[in-house]
């Protein structure tokens, strides 16, 4: 099955909208995907006809929103294969799940033990090891990358001790558009006795994943970044993993029995989900998740690889521009570049593109350390999604033409 943009770009519209006059180009995908009718209506017909909290209460209003989020839940575990629901845990997104595995290992961890990520990371996955490195006495290592962006496994290798406890990376980069060998990352780990935890934040709207192929201990993601809710993540764990670690936040929701002299934890997934949830949010991921299944992720990936082939032609006839990671072994989702002229960044590209109304995102895109391992302050990413169309990055071409024009 081919992918019809022209019909998939009536089912979102903001892409009907213009911005300077200009139609929308929205090449701006991997820092959040726009919205289709079918989450949209969903959130108000969530407002409008079933609104009530969820899990505390006997009437029919109250039941029927617990039942749409539970439906949610399993959506969820389906879409990525976990083996039970319960090690699905809604989260704010991607940042909060992290944080919260964070969390709950640190009781579980002693000082001198070891956590390794990459230099690919987002701050997202960087700065709560960091936090919880130093509030434990940690060792933080660090996965190096080679001159395309690719991970290199020999380092990675050398780094794992009988000390590592954890391996923490992204499936994808959210800078570079790199997919990590996250199965090897995976292997390696588990012989040498450590847990890991992969960031999806990148990779859940492009990429097949299946959390029981790949092995991961802890699978993380947001739902904005795949065509659903803001505020909305998802936390995937092993159940032997989420019933030792201690739970993030206290309060309701998550207890069984409360007294001034003890409290004990309700069972998996509430003892992480504490005081009322995003339930409009949590019931509307499944309908982006039902967006995606209706086209099929090969076909997305097909469509969007396709995408990134012409993008890459396309730019590498510009003069006096350069591609970041065009040779790392495996690309996903977006492109990175930036124009080689004297006294310009990023955002000054990213400010005429705009007024051509073509969106890109601009600057280190929280992820500072691999923007120090090329020497650059930033770039512009152009990241696709299945709404757009190789007459969307020509609209881009001409725009950075334009630019270059400008700016020299």
């Amino acid at each position: 099955m081919s992918i019809d943009t022209k019909h998939i770009q009536t089912q979102f519209p903001i892409l009907g909208e213009k911005i300077n006059n200009h139609t929308i180009v929205y090449l701006d995908n991997a820092a959040t995907t726009q919205k289709p009718n079918m989450v949209l209506d969903a959130e108000i017909n969530y407002y409008q006809n079933i609104n009530s909290n969820v899990h505390r209460g006997i009437h029919t209003l109250s039941q029927l929103a617990t039942m749409e989020m539970e439906e949610s839940r399993k959506v969820v575990q389906s879409f990525i294969n976990a083996k039970k629901d319960y090690e699905i845990i809604f989260t704010k997104g991607t940042t909060e799940g992290i944080n919260l595995v964070a969390s709950g290992l640190e009781r579980l961890l002693n000082a001198g033990d070891e956590i390794i990520i990459s230099q690919l990371e987002h701050h997202s996955n960087i700065v709560p090891w960091q936090l919880l490195a130093n509030r434990k006495d940690l060792i933080l290592k660090i996965i190096p990358v080679d001159e395309h962006g690719d991970l290199i496994l020999e380092d990675y290798k050398n780094l794992l001790t009988e000390k590592t406890k954890l391996v923490a990376v992204n499936h994808v980069s959210n800078a570079l558009g790199v997919v990590n060998p996250v199965e090897s990352i995976i292997q390696l780990a588990h012989q040498a006795g450590a847990y890991v935890l992969i960031d999806g934040a990148q990779s859940i709207p492009h990429l097949k994943v299946d959390v029981q192929e790949l092995d991961a201990d802890f699978y993380v993601f947001s739902a904005h970044k795949m065509y659903g809710p803001t505020g909305v993540g998802i936390l995937y764990g092993k159940e032997h993993l989420l019933e030792v670690m201690d739970p993030y936040q206290g309060g309701g929701e998550m207890i069984k029995e409360v007294t001034f002299e003890k409290t004990t934890f309700a069972e998996l997934p509430f003892k992480f989900e504490a005081g009322t949830p995003n339930i409009a949010g949590n019931i509307v991921l499944r309908k982006s998740i039902e967006f995606i299944q209706s086209l099929g992720l090969k076909n997305i990936q097909h469509h969007e690889d396709e995408l990134l082939r012409y993008a890459t032609q396309k730019l590498e006839e510009i003069e006096n521009l350069t591609i970041y990671s065009k040779n790392a072994k495996q690309r996903a989702g977006l492109i990175s570049f930036n124009l080689d002229i004297a006294n310009t960044n990023s955002s000054d590209v990213g400010f005429i593109l705009d007024k051509h109304g073509i969106a890109v995102r601009t600057g280190h895109h929280c992820a500072q350390p691999i923007m120090k391992r090329f020497e650059i302050p930033g770039t512009i990413r152009a990241s696709f999604a299945v709404y757009n169309t190789l007459e969307d990055i020509d609209l881009l071409v001409n725009g950075i033409q334009e630019a270059k024009k400008m700016l020299l």
